[in-house]
């Protein structure tokens, strides 16, 4: 009997393997035989000790392929070299990656993707089975910056998007074949080399920009923060340590006994202890700190001529004038 396919997709730097490992941990352990998942984990920056430490999570699951793929053996097999044409700096083509991956992989018509810093408590396939509709993708809304007045501006008037639309895009489930159809990564190509917008969240702006009226909300309980109410274990699904909300970083954050359930089990756990252990003398400036200075970046983007919704705006009455 053949098995459908759930294709997952996760991106990895030498310094992030070890949270891959637990997410992965986390969401093997949740498979489902009636499966087969093939998981697309594309690195950039990372040894060869390190990867081999990772291939063997895979070991022991007859239903599960890890497929390990260098980001940018993946970006040269982008048709008409796309790659080149994104701008050169220290971010890029690594922060956009999530865009391309459709052009990247043509050859599934539909995708999950997931960060690296959140655990699974629920077969993912339930994820992928959800039907999207006309949309482009599924997501969760953001409850990292809920409340926030500043960040709620920032949505409305920067992204153009209110708070009750601003999606994260750590947890998405992606429909590859419109995505390629429509040319999105063409569209997203032209915006980031005519405007070349600034953003505090690069991806995740572009994306709710672009998606407009094009997403599939998905329950909180698919990517749930440790800013988010606080839900039952028998409704958590994914569990995503977003922003500053880290096990490895700090004591008594919501939903850590998730995560050092599977961290216990990753042979990367002595570079996790690590971790935390040197977090508050090397990490130079403290969360509270990183906070005013992404608060500072959204005002100055706020008084800037060119944002996606004065963009966006400004096309809609060229094209109604036309």
């Amino acid at each position: 009997m053949s098995r459908n396919v759930i294709p997952v997709f996760f991106t990895v730097d030498e310094r992030y393997a070890p949270y891959l490992s637990t997410a992965l941990i986390s969401l093997l352990e949740h498979t489902t035989k009636k499966h087969q998942y093939e998981i697309n984990i594309i690195h950039h920056h990372i040894s060869h000790r390190t990867l081999r430490k990772l291939e063997r999570l895979g070991s022991g699951y007859d239903n599960v392929k890890l497929i390990f793929t260098e980001m940018q053996e993946t970006l040269e097999g982008i048709s008409d070299r796309k790659s080149t044409r994104l701008k050169a700096d220290c971010f890029t083509p690594t922060i956009y990656y999530r865009i391309f991956l459709p052009e990247m992989f043509p050859q599934y018509d539909k995708g999950i993707y997931l960060d690296s810093d959140l655990i699974v408590l629920e077969d993912v396939a339930k994820l992928f089975e959800i039907d999207m509709g006309d949309n482009l993708l599924a997501a969760c809304l953001d409850m990292s910056t809920f409340g926030n007045k500043l960040f709620t501006k920032y949505f409305e008037e920067a992204i153009g998007v209110g708070t009750d639309s601003y999606f994260n895009s750590g947890v998405l489930l992606i429909d590859f074949r419109r995505f390629r159809d429509e040319e999105f990564c063409e569209h997203f190509l032209y915006l980031l080399n005519t405007y070349d917008f600034d953003t505090v969240a690069p991806d995740q702006d572009y994306l709710n920009a672009m998606c407009k009226g094009r997403v599939k909300y998905l329950d909180i309980s698919w990517n749930t923060m440790p800013t988010s109410d606080n839900l039952s274990k028998e409704k958590l699904k994914i569990i995503h340590y977003n922003l500053f909300f880290k096990p490895w970083h700090h004591d008594g954050t919501r939903y850590e006994e998730y995560f050092w359930k599977y961290a216990a089990k990753s042979s990367f756990l002595r570079d996790i202890q690590r971790e935390k252990r040197d977090y508050a003398k090397k990490s130079g400036k403290t969360d509270d700190e990183r906070l005013i200075q992404m608060s500072q970046r959204v005002m100055e983007i706020l008084d800037s001529e060119i944002t996606f919704k004065k963009v966006f705006n400004g096309e809609m009455e060229r094209k109604n004038a036309i």
